[in-house]
């Protein structure tokens, strides 16, 4: 730590007088919103031109604060929001109707890709943060990615992938209340210009040498040249090579 940084630690020390964690969390706090303020007050002198200590014949001018109400990581907070008179400002630091600044999105996701439910992800999020969010709210946010997820299945795919990787990956579901076991076949490439992508995730019961061709067989479909470029690398799966290999000889 450079002598900067604990400076900077005293100086907060001393401040807040800090003595406990959840002091320290009051203090961070109030460090984020008065940030945020001094951000908007530059942005405000963007917008405007000139700066709140000059004078300019500029007909929009500065008209005070508003306060808002938004979600933080260290919890609700309050912060203030500088407004013009000709109510032209749009601040980018946090934009108009923003409620949240959490990424609470994302945390939102993860725990619903753990197989939590939208009523156990509502109440961990009040636990941890200190605000309320709707079992409605979580299922619009889980529901965003499903667009993204669609373009992705859709996306092109490229003539020749050289090497390709195959595996699966075990974990634990929920389905009508019970939890089992499914396993996510994963191919991974290595491109022509030596990139890895995720080339397909397909979802099975179990390992099975039959979902593993099938995928095999369905790639080859789409990438008109994959019999001929393929090569794979997997521990766990040397014996479907050896099939796939097999069964091309024979139907070439």
């Amino acid at each position: 730590m450079t002598e900067g940084k604990r400076n900077i630690i005293h100086q907060l020390l001393e401040e807040y007088d800090i003595q406990t964690a959840e002091d320290i969390q009051d203090a961070l706090k109030d460090l984020l919103g008065g940030t945020i303020k001094e951000m908007m007050e530059a942005e405000m002198d963007d917008h405007l031109g000139y700066e709140k200590s000059e004078r300019s014949d500029n007909d929009d001018y500065r008209n005070g604060y508003k306060r808002k109400r938004v979600n933080s990581s260290y919890g609700a907070m309050e912060i203030e929001v500088p407004q013009d008179r000709k109510s032209t400002f749009e601040p980018q630091v946090v934009k108009k109707r923003q409620k949240d600044i959490s990424d609470i999105d994302q945390k939102i996701i993860s725990m619903y890709a753990k197989g939590m439910t939208t009523r156990q992800i509502s109440e961990t999020i009040e636990d941890i943060y200190g605000f309320e969010t709707s079992e409605g709210f979580i299922s619009d946010v889980t529901d965003k990615i499903l667009p993204q997820i669609e373009d992705w299945q859709n996306r092109p795919l490229d003539e020749v992938y050289p090497i390709l990787y195959i595996d699966a990956i075990h974990y634990s579901v929920r389905d009508n209340g019970i939890i089992r076991k499914l396993a996510a076949y994963v191919i991974l490439d290595i491109n022509t210009e030596g990139k890895k992508e995720v080339l397909t995730i397909n979802v099975g019961d179990n390992e099975s040498w039959d979902l593993c061709f099938v995928i095999i067989l369905l790639l080859q479909t789409v990438v008109r040249t994959l019999s001929r470029q393929l090569f794979f690398y997997t521990i766990r799966y040397f014996f479907l090579l050896f099939l796939y290999i097999s069964r091309q000889q024979k139907n070439p």
